[in-house]
Parts: structure tokens; sequence; C-alpha cells
């Protein structure tokens, strides 16, 4: 599945506004993916968000689905 990531950006290291991202696995309402760091992350389905501010948040839009 890919998704696009649709807020606020943070950091070089974590998700872009606008930028499309291969989920590579769900578990528990959280959405793995490789992020800007090329590292894979949980984030949640519903208000991903930085793991340092959670004041910095967005939502998904699914482009593709499997």
């Amino acid at each position: 599945m890919k998704v696009r990531y649709i807020g606020e950006s943070f950091g070089i290291e974590g998700l872009t506004n606008g930028k499309e991202y291969e989920v590579i696995a769900i578990e528990d309402d959280m959405y793995r993916i490789i992020d800007d760091s090329g590292e894979d992350y949980l984030y949640s389905i519903h208000k991903p968000c930085s793991l340092e501010d959670s004041t910095k948040y967005g939502k998904w839009e699914i482009v593709e689905n499997d």
C-alpha cells in the first residue's frame, strides 16, 4: 500500500508534507513505514506525529491500495 502524508513536515528524518510512503506492514492501528531517515518506524494510522513533538501531526491519504 502507498500513502501520502498530509500535514506539517517534521525534520529531515521524519515525514514530509505531500510525500508518498510505502506501508510495509500494519500493526495494531499503526503503519510501519520507511520514513525520510531511511529506517522503518511505526506511525499512527489516525494521527501520525513526530516522536519529539506530538503537536506536529497530519493525516494519511491512500494513494494505492494493494
